[in-house]
This record gives C-alpha cells, structure tokens and sequence, in this order.
C-alpha cells in the first residue's frame, strides 16, 4: 500500500464506517458533510488504497456459546523464518484462535483462544497447541472480564 494524506472528510469517512460498517453511503455522506457519489467515490478509493480491508459482523461470543477466552503465550525451539512461518500457517488451520501476533521479547507469539468451555480449551491445548512442531513452552491466562474492546484504529489520531 502507498502513503496517502488522508484529509478532514477521509478521515471521518473511516472513522464513521469503522464505528458500523453497515451505515447506508446515504447516512454516510450527511454524516461527513458531503453528498452521496463524492462519499461513495471516496470510500471506494479508501478501498482500493488499503485503508479499508473488508466489512464484518461483531459477533457476541457468549451469544454463540463462547464463554471461554484464553491468551497463551507460545515460546518456539526456533526463531528461523521458516519455522516462525510454519508456526503461522498451522495456527490458521485452528478455528479457536482468533488471533495471533508474533511479539519481540521472551515470547514468541501471543493467542486469543476462544472456547465454549474448559475442557474444550484444554483439550485443544493438549492435541494441537502444545504437541505442535517447534512449540518449546505454551503459558496460558484465562480471561475474566474485557474492558474495553474497540475494533480498528484510533482515526482522530491520525497524522498522515
């Protein structure tokens, strides 16, 4: 992706949009200042730049029988590209992580883990995380409550 200067409208475009991606270009545009195909035109040009990657739904995890969240910290034998790029392709194949990150310090990578349960987690813990190639050490912690939870980025404080 190529720097762009995001202006004033850009960036409450952005900004309104990652608040409910389900907004019509209709409410958009009233909501920026600007009318309708100018709004449209500028949010597919935020498309095609990269600064909007795709549109989803939040979806409540204990709603869907998630009660479980648990973020393991993973320590790898090895740091070699390869390895840390194997690492990367199997934890795509495990529909319970929902995240990874691969951090700079004593831990490698970072999980959120999702799970109806206990023993679900577990379970996964025990068949796949830990006997998986190159795993050295898996530290978990159980989540008891989020906080604050905001999807995206903090628009106001761009500074293109």
């Amino acid at each position: 992706m190529h720097r762009v200067k995001l202006d004033d409208i850009d960036q409450r475009i952005l900004e309104k949009l990652q608040e409910d991606g389900r907004i019509t270009n209709v409410e958009l545009a009233e909501k920026v200042g600007i009318t309708a195909p100018p709004c449209l035109r500028r949010v597919r040009a935020l498309e095609e730049a990269g600064f909007i990657q795709g549109y989803h739904a939040d979806l409540n995890p204990e709603a869907m029988g998630f009660g479980l969240t648990v973020f393991a910290m993973v320590g790898l034998h090895s740091q070699a590209e390869s390895d840390l790029k194997a690492f990367e392709e199997l934890v795509t194949e495990w529909p319970l992580v929902r995240e990874t990150y691969m951090l700079n310090g004593e831990i490698d990578f970072i999980l959120k883990i999702v799970a109806r349960d206990l023993s679900q987690f577990q379970n996964f813990l025990t068949t796949k995380l830990t006997p998986a190639p190159n795993v050295d050490s898996v530290k978990t912690s159980l989540s008891i409550r989020c906080a604050k939870k905001l999807q995206g980025v903090p628009v106001g404080e761009y500074q293109g």
